[in-house]
């Protein structure tokens, strides 16, 4: 069996949309799966519906990656999109044909470097996870490459300054996913302090300013890569080997803080893709922390005591389900400004994800760091909820006693887990481990380092949750939640 290329293709008279050749369009720090099932995947389709006509230039990141079978295969792979839409299980296949190259800045530096000449070149896509934008002073300009993901972006976009430093429009603008608050203009400073740090000129600083457009913006959308266990009888149905499949769910959604005058050089609305190009992108932040986020970090806590293991179960079993809608529609939603259609269709959509029959998530992932998890997902909801409606919302306070049992380790399933989170967080609760349940629920409340305040000064906070505690305790996590069932029933 052959591997998947363009004559592969041609040979099968494919007849999906291909797009052999354009001009090098955008250049991408990371070759991962998730900037292949999510940016790539746009700009094939905004190729194909919107006449783009734009290839991908991709820079592998660190020293190890897929450089060698990118290139092997032309750039070409094979997405499948799976999941729930509108109540109907689908799968969708695509094979992407966007990208050009992929490029490794440790074997050939001056490649990369290259790509900056490129006068076609407008787009800076980027993803090198959380820890990629950090600003390290012991990165140098004479290293080549420089060790830092933004000493990197610093040499390229020099590169571009000396060669096009006088001609309008010959700046990047550039589009930052990584899974941190103000991605992009975090790397942005990151940049500045490379320039001034390695003296590169002031003219070089307004360049940068005026010139190019650092874009903050929000990623949603679940890739789940490669699928090991079922690649080989894909490949079958396939009629070629890729060892570049890729996976992830239906939903998918790019919010990109930026000018407007971006839609005429992205045109994301000529084809009809899930961007939104906004002067501000904090709202819809907000609404996947609080919404999705919160939903999994109010239910799963609990579910997991309850006996289930993954998420598609929990949507499964009518009571956890009702738990996670009261959660949902009755204590968050209310607290959110975005128009109510517009939250009410978003958190349908958060159902139908996490009813996905394709992904696997496990509750224990999402278990992981679950203080910090409640206080910026939860926490807000808590408060603002008691702003507007002047009283506790049960589901979220019951999902904080949810929250200390799961950490206690007192429950029927704690030698099946290890608490994950950080060491000033297991050492609170190792201490406290012999605390009576008002005592544990008092020290949890009044705990500063956690949640920056006192939640025990929150009129009645305290109390609700050592009775929700307190049932946990005596009767289950499952039995709780039931209470919540019937009162809705």
């Amino acid at each position: 069996m052959k591997t998947l290329s363009y004559e592969t293709l041609k040979a099968q008279n494919y007849d999906g949309y291909l797009l052999e050749s354009a001009p090098e369009r955008v250049f991408q720090f990371g070759e991962g799966n998730f900037l292949r099932g999510f940016t790539d995947y746009f700009i094939d389709v905004m190729n194909e519906k919107a006449h783009f006509n734009g290839k991908v230039v991709v820079c592998q990141p660190i020293a190890s990656g897929l450089t060698e079978q990118i290139n092997k295969q032309e750039g070409l792979y094979t997405l499948f999109s799976q999941g729930f839409q509108q109540g109907e299980q689908i799968t969708k296949k695509r094979v992407i044909s966007c990208i050009s190259r992929c490029l490794n800045p440790y074997e050939n530096y001056e490649a990369v470097l290259n790509c900056a000449d490129n006068p076609d070149l407008r787009f800076i896509i980027c993803n090198t996870t959380e820890a990629g934008i950090v600003y390290d002073p012991n990165c140098r300009f004479t290293d080549m490459p420089a060790s830092s993901f933004p000493g990197k972006l610093t040499q390229f976009l020099y590169r571009r300054f000396q060669t096009y430093h006088a001609t309008k429009g010959k700046g990047f603008i550039i589009l930052a996913c990584e899974l941190i608050d103000n991605n992009g203009k975090e790397l942005e400073q990151c940049v500045l302090k490379y320039a001034r740090q390695w003296e590169l000129g002031a003219d070089f600083i307004s360049w940068l300013t005026a010139e190019n457009v650092f874009c903050s913006t929000l990623v949603d959308r679940i890739v789940t890569g490669y699928p090991h266990k079922e690649a080989e009888k894909l490949w079958q149905t396939l009629g070629y080997k890729d060892h570049l499949i890729n996976t992830g769910e239906l939903f998918a959604l790019w919010v990109i803080e930026g000018p407007d005058w971006i839609k005429k050089e992205f045109p994301v609305e000529e084809a009809k893709l899930p961007i939104l190009i906004t002067d501000d992108h904090k709202p819809y932040k907000t609404r996947k922390v609080r919404v999705l986020n919160g939903a999994h970090t109010a239910f799963v806590p609990a579910a997991y005591l309850a006996g289930q293991n993954i998420v598609r179960d929990c949507m499964n079993d009518k009571v956890i389900h009702a738990f996670m809608n009261k959660t949902l529609y009755e204590e968050i939603l209310p607290t959110l400004d975005l128009p109510k259609e517009e939250l009410l269709v978003f958190a349908a959509a958060v159902t139908e994800r996490f009813q996905n029959p394709f992904i696997d998530h496990a509750l224990l992932a999402i278990c992981l760091n679950t203080t910090s998890k409640w206080k910026t997902r939860l926490m807000p909801s808590l408060k603002e909820y008691i702003h507007r409606k002047g009283q506790l919302p049960a589901c979220i306070t019951a999902s904080f006693a949810f929250y200390i049992a799961f950490y206690s380790g007192k429950n029927p399933r704690a030698k099946d887990y290890e608490v994950q989170d950080a060491q000033f967080v297991l050492d609170f609760f190792h201490a406290n481990k012999e605390q009576t349940e008002a005592q544990l629920t008092k020290a949890v409340c009044q705990n500063q380092e956690f949640w920056g305040e006192d939640l025990s000064l929150i009129p009645g906070f305290e109390q609700a949750v050592l009775d929700y505690f307190t049932i946990i305790n005596q009767s289950g996590a499952y039995a709780l939640m039931r209470l919540f069932y019937e009162q809705k029933a």
